[in-house]
């Protein structure tokens, strides 16, 4: 039977004292009930002692639980047990978590104690919190710097006096993975009793190792983790709880160790975190991020598209996505973009319209990072049209300023020849009618001039429709381009395709 790995989750302390972030009450409430949905064992719901909105907050996370552990933090002082066990005595399994530093430098520079002191004040506030709560958790803090001998004989200590859990944090992010499994190991081999109560670990990411660590020390017998949502914390934050829990279920053949998380809740979660806390998930943040299951090379969606697992090591349906996401940008290839022609509708364009409306679309891509849906629908009303292209553009170049007479030279294809044109105008988009004109040697006249955008940002897709008329005969011409210019241009072409072509619009 596999070793069960418990989730003890912090995002409403530790995850609160990220800088910038403040919850209230009925917010913590909101994410502690997401978080016993997402399966969490114990969510540590603040530091009660810290202020009276700390204390109202634990005691109502306490009222609202009904299945998870419901704790709270407490220095080893007797009035901090006195209020953690205040709030917390509600809750229908409730936890004392106390804390007392064993490191030199914070002995000496913070507790200004002795390690005599320390490891007294270690036993009475374990024993002092067990005449409360039957489950009672102790953290030596900065345990990852302190030594050995010293913080074995401690935690032996706190283990006789009655802890239950005995929580190991890596509070500075200082130590690295295989360090701090070598240190779980030691206390396991080394400290009667240990092997009795669950050992925890407290990984902060100030080196980038948080999850390393964290997972380092279940291969080496941990039986709890502690984090949180998004990795929020302190400074540079937590071990992720979405990372190891899916890097845990990713590679259970490599861990071989189980647990209760509900992983379809991770992305809901995340993101009631992020609207909550007003801290934005990174889109290259692993599992949650926007990235996370999102294919853009050509080589890759090809894949993705032919079976998943070539680029998927886990699916979005498993942590609560729908499905991946093929971003169409410039890597893409030609199997993404027809893939996403048939899920827009497009199942009856011929080989020829696909290929004309996929030159279009690379075309695009290297002027905008995304291409969007409404873009393709865009390309494909505009090229993949029923209007022969007896002229199409080949170039344009446009001089135009507040003290300059606007001037376009414009170049066509028409057949195997090259036609190219100069004119001036009363604008840029004035000279480049005119020039195109002047190109096909028809007298044109514009009856109607439209222009709006077709998608959002700053490289939204320009869209501009013409009314022209010639010898009586009014058509319409449409247009497309992140570029105004090249929209007009290509509305106007598209016009005089329409007139010699006979097929005016009505």
């Amino acid at each position: 039977m596999s070793r069960r790995i418990k989730f003890f989750d912090t995002t409403l302390r530790d995850g609160e004292q990220t800088p910038g972030v403040s919850l209230n009450v009925m917010e913590k409430v909101e994410i502690a009930i997401q978080l016993e949905r997402l399966g969490v064992d114990i969510i540590e719901a603040g530091f009660a002692i810290a202020s009276p909105g700390d204390f109202e907050a634990v005691r109502e996370v306490a009222k609202a639980i009904k299945n998870s552990t419901v704790c709270s933090l407490a220095r080893a002082i007797e009035k901090d047990i006195d209020r953690a066990w205040e709030a917390v005595q509600y809750a229908v399994r409730p936890r004392i978590h106390t804390f007392i530093a064993t490191s030199d430098v914070h002995m000496k520079y913070k507790l200004r104690m002795t390690e005599d002191q320390v490891l007294e004040n270690a036993i009475a506030a374990v024993k002092y919190a067990k005449k409360y709560c039957e489950d009672v958790e102790f953290s030596p803090e900065d345990a990852s710097r302190s030594r050995r001998e010293f913080l074995y004989k401690v935690l032996e200590a706190v283990i006789k006096a009655g802890a239950t859990v005995i929580n190991i944090p890596d509070t500075v992010g200082y130590t690295a993975p295989n360090e701090f499994g070598d240190l779980i190991r030691g206390i396991l081999e080394n400290v009667p009793g240990s092997e009795k109560i669950d050992i925890s670990v407290h990984c902060h990411n100030d080196l980038g190792m948080a999850v390393a660590n964290t997972l380092a020390a279940v291969e080496n017998g941990a039986t709890q983790v502690e984090c949180t949502i998004n990795g929020l914390g302190e400074r540079a934050g937590n071990a992720a709880l979405e990372e190891i829990v899916m890097a845990l279920d990713t590679r259970k053949d490599y861990y071989k160790v189980s647990h209760k998380i509900e992983t379809t809740q991770i992305y809901r979660t995340s993101k009631l975190v992020s609207n909550l806390t007003g801290i934005n998930v990174q889109p290259n943040k692993a599992i949650v991020g926007a990235n996370a299951f999102a294919h853009e090379s050509g080589i890759h969606q090809h894949g993705v598209l032919v079976e998943k697992s070539t680029y998927e090591i886990m699916t979005p349906q498993s942590i609560g996505l729908s499905q991946n996401r093929m971003v169409l940008g410039k890597l893409s290839g030609r199997h993404a973009f027809e893939n996403r022609l048939k899920e827009l509708g497009y199942v009856s364009l011929t080989q020829e319209e696909i290929n004309k409306a996929f030159e279009r679309f690379k075309a695009l891509a290297d002027r905008k990072k995304e291409v969007l849906d409404r873009d393709i629908e865009a390309l494909i009303e505009e090229k993949v049209s029923k209007v022969p292209e007896i002229y199409t553009l080949d170039s344009y170049q446009i001089s135009s300023g507040n003290k300059l007479i606007a001037t376009a030279v414009v170049s066509l294809k028409h057949e195997d020849k090259s036609l190219t044109e100069a004119a001036t105008g009363d604008g840029p988009v004035d000279a480049a009618f005119k020039a195109l004109e002047r190109a096909v040697n028809m007298e044109l006249k514009l009856e109607d001039y439209n222009l709006r955008a077709v998608t959002e940002g700053k490289d939204a897709l320009g869209e501009v429709t013409v009314r022209v008329s010639n010898n009586g005969k009014a058509v319409l011409g449409r247009g497309v381009s992140t570029d105004i210019i090249e929209a007009s241009i290509k509305a106007y072409i598209n016009a005089i395709n329409r007139i010699i072509s006979e097929k005016p619009f009505s």
